[in-house]
């Protein structure tokens, strides 16, 4: 199943990039000798994003190119996308008799057309990106709890190269500013380079917090260094429960590892001599199985992981793959809520979706 994955992973992009080549040599305008620089500077673009898994070591790059490094070609995965789709599009037009030949071929308005719509999408893609969503929730239990709590939860930071202390920070003041009596975080605090991190001393934005924060692993932890990262945690204050549970003001708050860790344990172990009468939570990065968790008796559940795709029509595939890829979600007497995520993986675009902190209001009933 990994290796199909794989293979998948690396043909579609080739697929779409062939296409999408082919039809940028069509409509450019240009003598045969401007298009092939074109479209080998596209290639060189296009397979950038590919050696920055397999072939660059950006951790030995000077800061501010290891940065471009990432921005660039894990952007331009996202750009090849829009790309093939609206020349799908414009061919289906062509087919269909409602675009014009003359527009896909040797055409400066097909040219430019094509362009100022790629840019119009990013620009507004980027910009919604940067807007974080304040998502409330109420959640009530017939449960003893000590008063009413507010709790704020996040999943999905990927702080790292893209996401860097400047904009951590601002993520830090929303959180602060709702004066939460808890902070729960539900994975991929971490990107995947650990380095970025150190060096830019986010520890220290998040010893800002004015709440206890417990959090679990996600799989990206595991592609930084599960070990780095529990070291991370422990600086910046953060409360890693890792297959754990704690109660904290009167409620159960469980930490499940990552499903990447095939010897994790169950949800029943998890809640076995758990006191079930105290509400509780827990964290489980990937929301599969959510069935577990209802017959465990949980109470809430919250799961990151999806990002809900991050831009449309990924979205549609995510509510394909997940019984629930976005949003709140009962089952029996238990609540989850899929959140898609405060930062963002690769390009930071948010096409159809939204970078979200939910903000729960926990009462008794």
């Amino acid at each position: 199943m990994n290796k199909m994955w794989a293979i998948v992973f690396f043909a579609l992009p080739l697929i779409g990039a062939a296409y999408s080549f082919w039809r940028i040599w069509n409509i450019l305008p240009l003598p045969n000798l401007y298009k092939g620089i074109v479209v080998g500077v596209l290639t060189i673009l296009f397979c950038w994003f590919f050696a920055n898994f397999i072939i660059f070591n950006v951790d030995r790059w000077p800061m501010p190119l290891a940065r471009a490094s990432y921005e660039v070609g894990n952007s331009t995965l996202f750009i090849l996308l829009y790309t093939v789709l609206l020349f799908l599009l414009l061919d289906i037009g062509r087919l269909a008799h409602l675009v014009p030949q003359s527009f896909m071929f040797d055409s400066w308005k097909g040219t430019l057309t094509v362009i100022g719509i790629l840019v119009g999408v990013f620009t507004y893609g980027y910009f919604n990106y940067l807007h974080k969503v304040r998502v409330p929730i109420e959640l009530s239990t017939s449960k003893t709890i000590e008063g009413t709590k507010k709790i704020v939860m996040a999943a999905d930071l990927h702080i790292g190269y893209h996401n860097n202390r400047k904009e951590l920070a601002t993520w830090i003041d929303k959180i602060n500013a709702e004066s939460p009596d808890l902070i729960l975080i539900g994975g991929d605090i971490i990107d995947r380079n650990i380095r970025p991190i150190l060096e830019e001393n986010m520890a220290a934005e998040f010893r800002r917090l004015k709440a206890p924060v417990y959090a679990c692993l996600g799989n990206h932890e595991y592609y930084s260094g599960e070990q780095d990262a529990e070291k991370f945690y422990k600086e910046a204050n953060i409360n890693l429960l890792t297959d754990q549970s704690v109660c904290v003001q009167g409620i159960n708050i469980i930490g499940r590892d990552d499903r990447t860790n095939l010897h994790r344990k169950s949800v029943k172990a998890l809640t076995s001599g758990l006191d079930m009468s105290r509400y509780t939570i827990m964290l489980d990065h990937q929301p599969y199985h959510l069935e577990q968790a209802e017959r465990a008796g949980i109470d809430f559940q919250l799961s990151g992981h999806t990002h809900y795709g991050q831009v449309w029509p990924i979205s549609w595939i995510e509510n394909a793959i997940y019984e629930k890829a976005y949003g709140m979600l009962t089952k029996g007497n238990t609540h989850y809520y899929v959140t898609s995520g405060l930062g963002i993986w690769g390009g930071k675009f948010r096409i159809g979706t939204q970078s979200e902190y939910v903000v729960a209001t926990l009462t008794q009933q």
